[in-house]
Parts: structure tokens; sequence; C-alpha cells
């Protein structure tokens, strides 16, 4: 199958379903109202409640939600064939990643920009809220870890792709006092040296390779890198918003959307081939990348690129408090997912363009490897382009920095610059992943505000400073430390299924609120999805537990994720009482904004 068919084809599916079925969420099913002030606006505080240009908020939102699942799950995926990760991408980003953004999204700006655990606790009742607050906790704990680890993979003994990404901090910075002291408002001005700084970090690149003094200042060792972003998602837990975060993925977004863009155009001219099958002898199990069958472990793997729980993180953390119109939603929420959509489609084709052999012999451990019986075709050749050895490098960040060097090497003129694509490549991965911890280490630490708020009620101040550093050193030690002293293959997993299921609850949370607004007859568009994704996870995390992490011994593992699912298995059965509830009111009341509803409920 040619590879520009199947990115025509997803333009085509993604631009139809943001024209009909997302405006029709937002329109008919939610009703968002143009006038009515959000969180941003009426709650407005200068540091976390910023009302920010839609476009802006746009980069911000699509560069925290896009980490590493997009890039890396839809590449994993790859093992069971082409076709089945295309039809979760398409159908899954389009039926339930964008509708459960969206939802939770607008649930969290009608509700002063509060967390899903706060809007489980006011839609359903608060025993639910509070079991839903310790469970997101601990999945964003576990989620921040796997996500960091896949950048310290990513960067560790890399000069070029280290001063690259370290040097998006400082351009950050100078941008976020240009757009909000030197020239309030002015983006073009603030995009312009966002984006020239930023092309010239990445044309300097080889040259801090080549110099002595740099290239030992930025070849940082595993250790080094696991200790220095915890550092920066603390510093980016603890500015205001609108200095390192918010223009720091702004920025990031050029870079991201520029790079799948060029990718993109790569295809178009290149016409490359996809080598992988439709469909491998390994959909029923027993391949040697992920250890159960396609169905139901496709949707744990690639996770974000079609439905994610993390989404839910952000919907509900920062993007809700600088949303300044509820007409943005379409464009911020279900916007931005299908554009992850995008990405992850463009991963699969860089994965799938590799032939079979080389592409496993990249993602499997040799041992596993040799017991496939095959040989690698054009492994060598590409070794020696890219100058690294690429060999038994499991995980799926080097195949795809493979795939895309390959495609852009193959565009007349740029043969011979494979090593500088790949390079690139890493470099383009690890920003893409940073992004999402910087943004999910300040929404931790509003979520750790709110429960210890609730014994010490000093630290629900948003604005107290003491509150602010004790629960942003205390949030990000956790994870730290799992980056520290972890490793992705004990991770990963774990992180796929909580995620899904965090996903899955966000949805059923949503629908409660559709119900409630006396809008039942419109749940099943997150009802579907919702109790689909509850059935698939379960199923997902049992097979886990039983045949990967018991027989290998690893009884904390198991242990983690029964718990994940205990507490997930509450919040969902309280969900689904309240459902009844509702369903048994015969006659709605009016709120306060003269909207007919079964039951008000204060924001």
């Amino acid at each position: 199958m040619n590879a520009l068919t199947l990115v025509f084809a997803a333009l085509c599916v993604f631009a139809i379903a943001y024209r009909f079925y997302g405006l029709f969420l937002t329109r008919t099913v939610l009703g968002v109202k143009p006038g009515r002030p959000t969180p941003a606006i009426r709650m407005a505080d200068g540091h976390d409640y910023v009302e920010t240009n839609k476009y802006v908020l746009f980069g911000h939102h699509f560069a925290a939600i896009a980490a590493a699942g997009p890039l890396l799950g839809p590449v994993l995926a790859a093992q069971f064939g082409y076709l089945p990760g295309t039809l979760w991408i398409l159908v899954g980003c389009v039926v339930a990643g964008a509708v459960h953004d969206t939802v939770v999204l607008f649930a969290s700006v009608r509700h002063k920009g509060q967390s899903l655990a706060y809007i489980a606790s006011r839609e359903i009742d608060k025993f639910t809220g509070s079991v839903a607050s310790f469970a997101v906790m601990f999945i964003l704990i576990l989620t921040l870890a796997g996500l960091s680890i896949a950048v310290v993979n990513a960067m560790h003994d890399s000069a070029w792709g280290t001063f690259t990404v370290f040097a998006t901090i400082p351009i950050a910075l100078l941008m976020g006092v240009y757009l909000h002291v030197w020239r309030d408002g002015d983006v073009k001005g603030a995009s312009i040296i966002g984006v020239v700084l930023l092309a010239l970090a990445i044309l300097a690149g080889p040259y801090v390779v080549e110099h002595p003094v740099l290239s030992s200042w930025f070849n940082m060792s595993r250790h080094t890198i696991a200790l220095s972003i915890p550092v920066y998602g603390f510093l980016a837990s603890v500015l205001p918003v609108w200095l390192l975060l918010c223009p720091r993925d702004y920025l990031s977004t050029y870079l991201k959307i520029g790079t799948i863009a060029a990718l993109a155009i790569g295809i178009f001219w290149v016409h490359p081939t996809l080598q992988m099958e439709a469909i491998t002898p390994f959909v029923n199990g027993g391949g040697p990348i992920i250890p159960g069958a396609v169905f139901p472990f496709l949707f744990i793997t690639i996770a974000c690129g079609a439905l994610s729980g993390f989404h839910a993180i952000i919907a509900t953390g920062t993007t809700p408090k600088m949303i300044g119109n509820e007409r943005d939603l379409l464009f911020v929420g279900y916007g931005a997912m299908l554009t992850e959509g995008f990405v992850a489609i463009m991963a699969l084709i860089a994965a799938c363009v590799l032939v079979p052999a080389d592409y496993f012999a990249i993602n499997s451990a040799p041992a596993v490897y040799a017991k496939l019986g095959m040989t690698p075709v054009d492994l060598p050749h590409l070794a020696q382009a890219v100058g690294e050895n690429i060999q038994g490098r499991p995980g799926g960040a080097v195949s795809l920095a493979v795939g895309m060097a390959h495609i852009f090497s193959s565009i007349p003129f740029m043969e011979h610059l494979m090593s500088y694509w790949y390079h690139f490549a890493i470099m383009f991965e690890a920003v893409f992943i940073l992004t999402a911890v910087d943004t999910g280490t300040r929404v931790g630490r509003f979520f750790l505000q709110e429960m210890i708020g609730t014994v010490v009620p000093k630290f629900a101040e948003k604005r107290w400073m003491p509150g602010i550093l004790i629960t942003s050193g205390i949030f990000t030690a956790s994870w730290g430390y799992l980056v520290y002293t972890g490793d992705i293959s004990t991770i990963w997993p774990l992180f796929g299924m909580s995620n899904q299921l965090l996903a899955a609850v966000g949805l059923l949370i949503g629908t409660t609120m559709i119900i409630r607004m006396n809008k039942a007859k419109y749940a099943w568009m997150t009802a579907i999805p919702g109790l689909s994704m509850v059935v698939i996870t379960f199923w997902a995390g049992y097979l886990n537990v039983m045949n990967n992490y018991l027989p290998k011994g690893l009884y904390l593992l198991s242990s983690l994720a029964i718990i994940v699912m205990c507490l997930m298995a509450v919040v969902i059965v309280g969900t689904v009482k309240r459902w009844m509830q509702l369903l048994a009111i015969q006659k709605t009341v009016t709120d306060e904004e003269g909207e007919e509803v079964l039951q008000v409920v204060t924001e």
C-alpha cells in the first residue's frame, strides 16, 4: 500500500469529523455559550487563570497532550500490521479521543477550571470524588515517570539533542517576557522571535557536537538527564504559567507541527510504500514486542494516538484556566486531538516503511529476534548512514527516528543528510514528550494542593507560595524517583493500562454531566466509547497481570495494576449509580443560566 493514500485518507476523515461531528458535539450536545464568562475571565489572577489567545492556547494544549503516546504507541503497534492501528487511530480519535477531550474540557470550564476529581465530587458524590483524587494522582505519577524515562532514553549521551532541548527554555522565557511585559499581546512578534531562535538552536546542534567544551557540557549521562528533567518540571510548576510553561509549549508546537508537516510533504514527494503487511501473524499473540494479541493490547499500546486519560488531566488542569471563550472548545479540545491523531498516523507510516525484518531487529532484544528466523535487509546500511548502532533498541523511539530519517533522506539532494535527520528526529521526539511533562507536573501540583487543602486549608489557596513550593517539591520528587531508578519496559505497560482506564472514567463522568443537563438522548456519544473502554482495559489489565507480570515475578507491578483497577472500579460503580438516579428524575428545574436541567449543581 502506498503511504500517500493513507495520509490523504486520514486528512479527509479528520476534516469531515471536525466540521460535522465536532461541531454537533459542541453546539448541540454541550450547548456552549460564547457570551458566558469563563474561569480565565471571572477568576483572573495573572498566575494560573490567564485569558490566552486561542492560537497560543491551542499550541499549549496540543504540546501538553501530545507526548510519547502518538509517537511510540503506533510504532510498537505496527507489530500487528498497519491495518489494525490505522483503523483504531481513525475511528478511535474521532468518536472517542476527541469527544473525551472536548467534553472533559467543557466540564472543567463549567466547574471553575477544577480537576477531574473535583468534577466527580460535584457531579456524582464526594466519596467518588475522593477515590478519583487518589486514582488520578497515582496514575499521573506513573504517567510522568513513563514519559520522562522516554525522554531520558532519547537524550542521554547526545550533545546535539540535549543542547537543542535545553535551548527551548531560555527562548521560552524570552518569549514570555516579550509577550507579557515588553509588548503585551504581540503574539506575532513573539512567534517570530521564538521560531528564529529555535531554528538557530537546531542548526547549531552539529557545531555543539564538534566543540570539545560544549560537547562535554551537553553530552550528559543517563543519571544526569534523569535528575535535570525533574528540576525543570519543578520550575515549570512554580513559575507563572505565562513566563515559562505556556510560551515553551507554544514554541514546541512549531517544531512538532512543522516536523509532522515536513514528514507529510516528504511522503507526498517520495511516495514510499508500506513494507509492513496489513495484518501480521502476531495479531493472535506471540509477538516479540507486545506480549498479547491485537485485541485488547492494541488499544493500550497506541494509547494517546486515539484516546488518552492523560488528556483529561490537562483538560482539567491548565487549559480550562486559560480559555477565554467557550466557542474555542471546538478548536482547542476537538481540534488538538485530531491533530494528535494525524501525528499517530505519521508515526505508524514511518515505522511501516521499514522492511519488516529491519523493524523487528530494531524493536526486539537480540535474543528474541534470533528466534524469529528473520535476517536484516537494509539495517547495516541504515546503521552506517545514521552513524550509530540501531539494532536491539526496543521502545519505538529509534525505529521511528530511522523511519523518519529514511523518508527525509529519500528526497533529492538530501541523500547525504540521513545522520542529520536521524539526530534531528531523536531531538524532536524528546521535545515532543517533554512538553507534556511540564504541564503534567503543574497539574499534579494542583491536585496535591486540593488534596492537602482538605486537611490544611491554607494549601488550597492557589497563590500561597509556600504551599506551591512544598506541593511541587513533593510531587516532582515522587515521579522523579521512579525516573531515576526505573525502566521503561516495566513502567510503560502499566502506564498504558491505567491511562486508558482513566480515559474511560473521563468519558463516563462526562456522560453524567450530559444526562444532568437534560440531554440524555445524546449520552450515547460518551457512554458507548466509555463503557467499551472499561471492558477492554480491564481485560487487558487482567491479562497483563496474569500472563505478563506474575509469571515474571513482578509482584510490585501486579499490585500496582490491581490497585489502579480497584480504585477505578469504585469510581465507575459510583458513576453508574448516579446515572440511574438522574434518569429517575421526572421534572426539570431551571439553572442560573435559564436552562432546563434535571438537577442544579453549583460550580
